[in-house]
């Protein structure tokens, strides 16, 4: 079976209710998808960094747990792993407290074997970080080398605003090696002060990659190519939280991708039938880890998907 690799962080997410803690689970925009991903039996394999403490070992076990490859998580001694607050509202959406202290970083780190058709997931400031970058660049260009599908979620939140023009070259580049951009009204509202997603497509990114994703939350999910454009609505539900929802939109898509023996030739040829199939994975998987509060699809769900 193809195989996906994900390039992020990872971080242990603390989650708050009433301003008490709830519980806590390991997280990271990538990280999340991949183990979704693990779980519905997909070949998985991570790349980040842990601190070598009590946390990370929580992640690395995870990970295992999971179904998910950690040969490429590299853990450095005396440093501590990231984590974050997440305070839910009244509607179980989450606001963010974050706590990292920065890596000494290493070079001598190893890049999973990546083959044509394999699908390669990265995003976030993670994919934007000058200290990172020597990391992304080489598995994008080996990616691209090869022939596999690049699959970018820019996912931009607002406490970095202030850094977009600093990163905008980084961010061009990214749209550049991307075979399928995904990214939010949120996103595109604080890069560009732009939240019609036609327009966002259209004036930022059609020049640069020719597919786009575009997540509206509750208002559903918009597909844009250079031959199509759809819209898609979202099953109604009351979420437990939506922590991990677009993170899972991500996951039902690549998986959707494997499912479908859509492979990076077929991607300029998909019919509006093809991409029906394909957005309805991602809005099952996503629509599924907003009823609870874990990050990632849950494993009754997997078992579900495995066998259909």
């Amino acid at each position: 079976m193809r195989k996906v690799i994900g390039i992020g962080e990872t971080i242990l997410d603390i989650l708050f209710k009433n301003n008490r803690a709830a519980t806590s689970v390991p997280g990271g925009s990538t990280f999340n998808s991949m183990v979704s991903l693990g779980r519905v039996g997909v070949p998985a394999y991570f790349v980040s960094e842990i601190g070598d403490d009590k946390v990370g070992g929580i992640v690395r076990d995870f990970l295992r747990d999971n179904g998910v490859d950690d040969s490429y998580l590299t853990a450095y001694p005396d440093c501590k792993s990231p984590i974050s607050l997440a305070f839910l509202d009244e509607d179980n959406n989450a606001t963010y407290s974050f706590y990292k202290e920065p890596f000494e970083r290493r070079s001598d780190w190893a890049c999973p074997a990546i083959e044509r058709d394999d699908i390669v997931l990265f995003g976030s400031y993670y994919a934007l970080n000058p200290a990172m970058r020597y990391k992304v660049k080489a598995l994008l260009d080996e990616a691209r080398r090869v022939g596999a599908i690049v699959y970018y979620d820019v996912n931009f939140r607002r406490n970095h605003a202030g850094e977009a023009i600093k990163l905008m070259g980084n961010l061009i580049e990214n749209l550049e090696y991307a075979d399928i951009v995904r990214g939010s009204d949120e996103d595109f509202e604080v890069l560009f002060r732009l939240s019609a997603g036609d327009k966002v497509f259209r004036e930022k990114i059609d020049f640069y990659c020719p597919r786009l994703i575009y997540s509206r939350g509750a208002q559903g999910v918009e597909l844009y190519s250079r031959t199509l454009a759809k819209q898609y609505p979202i099953e109604p539900i009351v979420p437990v939280s939506t922590i991990g929802a677009g993170d899972n939109l991500n996951a039902g898509i690549l998986y959707g991708l494997i499912k479908y023996r859509i492979r990076r030739d077929d991607l300029a040829h998909l019919t509006e039938r093809d991409w029906d199939e394909v957005i309805r994975c991602g809005l099952r998987f996503s629509a599924e880890t907003c009823r609870h509060t874990d990050n990632y699809v849950s494993r009754e769900f997997a078992a579900a998907i495995v066998s259909e």
